[in-house]
């Protein structure tokens, strides 16, 4: 199942939807889906919803069933992919927490010591940005990486959880982009303000349920710029793969639907290279992951 947040028209609320074999989205929020509307738009990420619940019920019935699709087709809450703007799979994650140094190439390449633990950091929710937005580079930095990241995202309330019991509560996987401001990341001497300019979250195109990616840890990773591959990976080498860091988070912190756990990035990126690499205005960023789509957005100065 893959789910996605869209708009119909821009400036609208976000409504909450899923893809159908790439041919069309349902629009969940519509009425006559019956679908069951939640106060708080995240709720829609909570697998213990009754909304959620029913969404799912409705994908399903919708995906074997022709006269189904017909039926809400008619009704108007079966939308075609040109009609709808896509925004990042959670537009308002409650949390976006992200991983340091967690692919043993990346680490070699940064001339890091492997982790003994995950390092943690995190983005504001205001650096989310939707597939096609564009990455504003913030005035003062000249020094703007890339980062492809694989993405979870958490689906059920999880407090102190084990690891093997951490799959039970994540909803899916998407795309994210880490953009990283180095200069202002090295100055500082921590990394909150370089990593959380606006529109340095780059997301999506969508959820891929955890039925749709059995082995998050065995998935080919890219970044393109401008057309040119500058991060080829696997998840294999995640040194803490998903259930290690749902756990490891959950012992102090309590995971919420729709929180986003960025897992960390693959080696490739720009301050590594010699000479180094950075974006500017006018270049266009790709992340694929090996089932979640690509992921795509150009880069502007600002205006």
């Amino acid at each position: 199942m893959r789910f996605v947040s869209f708009v119909k028209d821009a400036g609208g609320c976000p409504r909450f939807g899923a893809l159908l074999d790439h041919n069309g989205v349902v629009d969940l929020s519509a009425h006559a889906c019956g679908v069951e509307r939640p106060a708080e738009y995240l709720d829609w990420f909570d697998m213990d919803t009754p909304c959620h619940q029913e969404a799912r019920a409705l994908v399903e019935r919708v995906s074997s069933d022709p006269a189904a699709r017909v039926e809400l087709d008619g009704q108007g809450a079966l939308l075609a992919n040109e009609d709808v703007l896509l925004l990042a799979p959670v537009p308002r994650p409650g949390k976006l927490i992200c991983i340091g140094l967690n692919y043993r190439d990346h680490a070699e390449e940064s001339g890091m010591a492997i982790p003994e633990s995950p390092v943690v950091f995190s983005k504001f929710p205001t650096s989310v940005v939707g597939p096609s937005g564009p990455v504003v580079l913030p005035l003062g930095s000249t020094e703007v990486d890339y980062e492809a990241e694989l993405a979870v995202v958490i689906g059920r309330r999880t407090s102190q959880i084990a690891a093997e019991d951490s799959y039970a509560h994540v909803l899916g996987y998407t795309n994210l982009n880490d953009v990283s401001a180095r200069d202002f990341q090295f100055a500082d001497g921590q990394w909150q303000r370089g990593k959380s300019c606006d529109t340095f979250a780059p997301m999506g195109t969508y959820i891929a349920t955890t039925d749709e990616i059995p082995d998050p840890q065995a998935l080919s990773i890219k970044l393109r710029l401008n057309g040119e591959t500058m991060q080829d990976s696997s998840t294999d080498q995640l040194i803490f793969g998903v259930p290690e860091l749902v756990s490891f988070l959950s012992q102090t912190i309590t995971l919420e639907p729709g929180d986003v756990i960025a897992t960390g990035t693959p080696p490739g990126v720009g301050f590594a290279r010699k000479p180094p690499i950075y974006i500017h205005d006018g270049d266009r960023m790709e992340v694929e992951i090996e089932g979640l789509g690509i992921l795509e957005n150009p880069v502007t100065g600002q205006k």
